[in-house]
């Protein structure tokens, strides 16, 4: 398993890495992609729960809001959010007159998939526009990869006290804390590496950054495994061996990169 573990990420971190790199449209398409997956694995984890969010609202429309977000037209995002609104609401009433009786659940959770991963993972797009915006995406995923690796070692070596009980039984109060630490620590020094090539990029950047993102973050792999739990999940799928799905690899980045998207929004 472990072989596999680091198999996948040999792939996937330096595929990442290559699309942010490119930016546009290329990394449009593929953070769509990314996240239209993500939407197939939540459909099918409330479908365990008897619930029926409407997938032909739910996967178009996370990719058009997302897709979005690479045109230059005002408003464009919050006209297809509405349209979406509207259109899963009228598929949900329908469903409602043909007997289905939980149908008003239904909707919230068709609603909920669209704004978790449509609307929140267009922020992915906003940030890589930003000046120098490839760096910034980078500097945020760092800080949250730091995050789980200083959380692993200090939680491994001496966890005691439980951070969530019913969410995620194996993480601790004492991984939390090495999971900021070494986002304080190290993240700093992605930013002075990126400062070689542009000025705009900080150390005080990536401290900032690295400390805002490893003490929320966490919150996304909390979130997603307390959905994981309702439903007796251990992963979202299996698409990436020994590390379950697309789902349960960005639950953290759907919350690192809208805060350091609004952070440089405030700073720059």
């Amino acid at each position: 398993m472990l072989t596999k573990r680091i198999l996948v990420l040999i792939f996937l971190i330096p595929t990442c890495v290559g699309f942010a790199a490119l930016g546009g449209w290329y990394f449009a398409v593929f953070m769509a992609s990314l996240l239209a997956v993500a939407g197939w694995e939540w459909a099918n984890a409330f479908s365990l729960g008897n619930y029926r969010p409407s997938r032909w609202i739910l996967t178009p429309g996370i990719i058009l809001l997302v897709l979005s977000r690479q045109v230059p037209v005002p408003r464009l995002t919050e006209a297809i959010l509405a349209a979406c609104i509207l259109a899963a609401m009228t598929v949900h009433l329908l469903q409602y007159e043909q007997g289905r009786d939980l149908a008003a659940t239904d909707l919230m959770v068709t609603l909920g998939g669209l704004l978790y991963l449509g609307w929140l993972g267009g922020h992915f797009i906003l940030l890589r526009a930003l000046p120098d915006g490839m760096f910034w995406i980078l500097l945020a995923l760092s800080a949250v990869w730091f995050t789980d690796l200083g959380g692993f070692l200090v939680g491994r070596k001496w966890g005691k006290h439980k951070l969530s009980r019913r969410a995620s039984p194996n993480k601790t109060w004492e991984g939390y804390a090495g999971g900021i630490v070494f986002a304080a620590a190290l993240t700093p020094l992605i930013a002075l590496l990126w400062q070689l090539v542009t000025p705009l990029v900080t150390p005080l950047h990536g401290l900032v950054i690295g400390l805002v993102v490893s003490i929320l973050a966490p919150l996304g792999d909390l979130g997603e495994s307390m959905i994981k739990r309702q439903f007796n999940l251990k992963d979202s799928s299996n698409l990436l061996p020994g590390h379950g799905g697309i789902l349960d690899r960005i639950d953290s980045w759907l919350w690192a990169i809208p805060l350091a998207y609004y952070l440089l929004l405030l700073w720059l």
